[in-house]
């Protein structure tokens, strides 16, 4: 797997990041929710630059001129619900993306630390080979991505397939490397050391879905 850890040089992304990190910042969660936007366009920019291009003429008022233009055929895939700002920050670059959409969440058993991972909602186009972005702000264990991924596969076999996230674990990212193919790319906007016995990363943030969308009604 090609890993691009963004935070590996420093940018503007960093302050975004501390913001959506600081308990005090993290409260408003509109700007929650637009930080999680901002660092789906610095994705989206950085996913371009390993994309398909082609030649095209393009007329102006004076004349014409010759620009390298994309040339992929996209499918942009997030993970309800928290990956619905990422999911906007991305659509805000790829405009002529078509849009799928996934449910998955975890089902805690008796155990604390023991869950599998349900997938339900499912809306998706033709797969078959296009360009795939799955984009899920919190790579914890990566059994998510790997489970959702999984569910996409009746759609059809993509040309090439992108990890959008903006924190990761690296056993999470240990995890997915073992299950998706050599040629993926992860593309995340920094990566923490450790999870904990419940398995949230650490230091990570909290819960990205309840800080974007309030907190999620228990049944």
């Amino acid at each position: 797997m090609h890993i691009h850890n963004l935070t590996e040089q420093d940018s503007i992304l960093n302050t975004f990041i501390s913001e959506m990190r600081d308990v005090t910042i993290q409260k408003d969660s509109m700007r929650f929710r637009r930080n999680i936007e901002r660092i789906g366009e610095i994705l989206g920019y950085e996913i371009s630059k390993v994309l398909n291009y082609k030649p095209s003429q393009i007329e102006t008022p004076l004349g014409t001129c010759e620009m390298n233009v994309m040339d992929n055929d996209i499918v942009l895939c997030s993970i309800l619900r928290a990956g619905v700002p990422l999911h906007n920050g991305l659509l805000t670059y790829f405009d002529n993306a078509q849009n799928a959409f996934i449910s998955a969440y975890r089902q805690h058993h008796k155990k604390p630390d023991s869950f599998e991972i349900i997938v339900e909602y499912l809306a998706c186009p033709n797969l078959e080979n296009k360009t795939l972005i799955l984009a899920d702000p919190m790579l914890a264990t990566g059994q998510s991505l790997v489970a959702t991924f999984e569910a996409l596969k009746p759609f059809g076999k993509p040309k090439e397939v992108h990890l959008a996230c903006v924190i990761g674990a690296q056993e999470g990212i240990d995890y997915i490397s073992k299950h998706f193919e050599k040629d993926t790319h992860l593309w995340i906007a920094t990566v923490d050391p450790d999870l904990n016995e419940k398995g949230y990363i650490m230091p990570g943030l909290g819960d990205a879905g309840d800080l974007a969308f309030g907190e999620k009604l228990q049944h």
